[in-house]
């Protein structure tokens, strides 16, 4: 088996417009024609692959967890770590965020080997967003 990439995300959602603010006006997603399958859901592009949301409200979900980098996650590349903190902080994620929802780990030195940050969605779906390289102290 010789895979290309990897083609899409699927994830479960409560609210599909509440979900699809969240990934269109938070991460800046671009959202893509969906077929006419008989569920409600959304589709959006990320580069190469996509992400798919399913308006599913009794799939597994990780209520009541907050953000943990080493539970189920997806993760993003962006061009400007920097960049990236602070459009997310517009958005009202801080790292000592009472809120969980508003809550945002960052790793700017992280063993990986790469500057990350975690949020959530408004579903608890761990988000990964991570840089090439720190541009910011």
């Amino acid at each position: 088996m010789d895979i290309e990439g990897l083609h899409h995300v699927s994830l479960p959602v409560t609210d599909l417009d509440r979900a699809r603010r969240f990934y269109t006006e938070v991460l800046g997603l671009r959202e893509i024609e969906r077929p006419p399958f008989d569920f409600p859901g959304a589709w959006f592009q990320a580069d190469a692959g996509q992400l798919h949301l399913i308006a599913r409200p009794d799939a597994t979900f990780r209520t009541g967890k907050g953000v943990d980098s080493r539970d189920i996650h997806y993760g993003v590349r962006v061009t400007s770590f920097r960049a990236a903190l602070e459009h997310l902080q517009s958005h009202g994620y801080r790292e000592d965020a009472q809120d969980e929802l508003s809550r945002m780990k960052v790793n700017r030195h992280a063993t990986a080997g790469f500057p990350q940050i975690y949020v959530l969605d408004p579903d608890r779906n761990v988000i990964e967003i991570n840089a090439a390289t720190l541009d910011v102290d």
